[in-house]
């Protein structure tokens, strides 16, 4: 079974992920994991983190010349600016010794930092901060890139892109495929496809940073030549958009995730939200692609359309209202340092997560041990599809 599990907090030593259950017999890209921790590090609205961090994977088990093994893979990234954190960061200084500098006392609304607190105990919030924060979300992305290798050899592509900044739509009016947006994004800073608004956003972008304020928006992930079929109707928890669903809220800052038309389709009458079944031979097709490539939490053969709210990020240089847990005194929220906007990263990180749950869900339905086993059962069961 394909799990997966990170470590490590945002001014730690290292992150550090383990993967267990992927399949045997592929041939990695390294440089392909570097260059999309690279994209994950840019976009416009960052901030000055991403000018110290230089994010390279190493492997440090499962893959032996370049080739997965079969058994748990395991990878670091290592926190450049751990080397100016590591008076306040340490993991072997021992209480005594531990520094009084920049502890936290001052929750951020809609932050982790106050529950994290009180759920755990802690005197000083960055013990929450630190591993709630998204840098941890590197690893994702690394792990997400090696999954996307995975679908790359079973003929499954996808990608995400930015879909709103904040109240500015700026999507697919055309439907274009995977591969022209991946083309369109590339022309510009924003990860959207119509490069002629990149100039509007970036002054909404520029405006918020100036009054102090940050942005959300949403993402959309679209997925293309997925076989019909994948998850199941039989129980809550086999459903395969909800595990979707799961995942993408796992992702920092997302609160709401929809497919295809989304919530639109709340508005519709049925006839207008359903999509219209049609046959040629070999393949069975929608008319239109309303559900979103879903249909009773399966799989139905049409593109998946994977919609991710993000709000805008918590930390606010013209602080909110906040309590010192301290002293309860009224006191503005703590400072971070943090993005105007990480909408461009984020839509990286949501196709990341979609790409993992599709290979969760492919090494469980067919046997994951060996790539080209699962080649040879996927593209049988293809076959077994096409003359249903």
């Amino acid at each position: 079974m394909f799990t997966y599990l990170t470590a490590g907090e945002s001014h730690g030593p290292q992150l550090t992920g383990i993967i267990e259950g992927f399949p045997a017999g592929m041939t990695v890209d390294i440089q392909q994991i570097n260059s999309a921790l690279t994209k994950r590090q840019g976009g416009y609205g960052r901030g000055n983190r991403q000018k110290i961090e230089h994010d390279q994977i190493q492997i440090t088990g499962g893959i032996r010349h370049q080739t997965t093994l079969g058994s748990p893979i395991s990878l670091t990234i290592q926190n450049q600016d751990f080397s100016h954190w590591q008076d306040i960061m340490d993991p072997l200084a021992s209480g005594s010794q531990r520094s009084n500098l920049r502890q936290v006392k001052r929750p951020r609304p809609g932050h982790a930092d106050l529950v994290g607190g009180m759920k755990y105990r802690h005197q000083d919030l960055r013990n929450v901060l630190e591993r709630s924060s998204a840098r941890e979300t590197a690893m994702r992305v690394a792990i997400g890139n090696l999954c996307e290798q995975l679908l790359q050899q079973l003929d499954i592509h996808l990608v995400g892109y930015v879909y709103q900044v904040g109240p500015q739509v700026v999507g697919n009016p055309e439907h274009l495929g995977v591969a022209a947006i991946q083309q369109q994004i590339q022309t510009n800073e924003l990860r959207i496809v119509d490069s002629q608004q990149e100039a509007k956003i970036k002054e909404l972008i520029d405006q918020a940073k100036l009054t102090g304020d940050t942005l959300g928006g949403v993402l959309q992930v679209i997925v293309e030549n997925v076989p019909a079929g994948l998850g199941s109707y039989t129980s809550w928890d086999t459903k395969f958009d909800a595990q979707i669903a799961a995942s993408v809220m796992g992702i920092n800052a997302m609160k709401g995730v929809s497919f295809g038309d989304g919530f639109l389709n709340s508005k519709k009458l049925g006839s207008q939200a359903m999509d219209p079944i049609a046959h040629q031979p070999g393949e069975w097709y929608r008319l239109s692609n309303h559900l979103g490539g879903f249909e009773g939490g399966m799989t139905n053969g049409m593109p998946l359309i994977v919609n991710a709210a993000m709000k805008p990020l918590p930390t606010l240089y013209h602080a909110l209202q906040s309590v010192n847990i301290d002293t309860k005194e009224v006191q503005k929220a703590n400072v971070e340092r943090s993005d105007t906007t990480a909408i461009v990263p984020a839509a990286l990180v949501v196709q990341s997560v979609v790409t993992i749950e599709l290979v969760k869900q492919l090494t469980t339905t067919f046997d994951g041990s060996n790539l080209g086993r699962l080649q040879e059962q996927v593209a049988a069961y293809r076959q077994e599809l096409a003359h249903y």
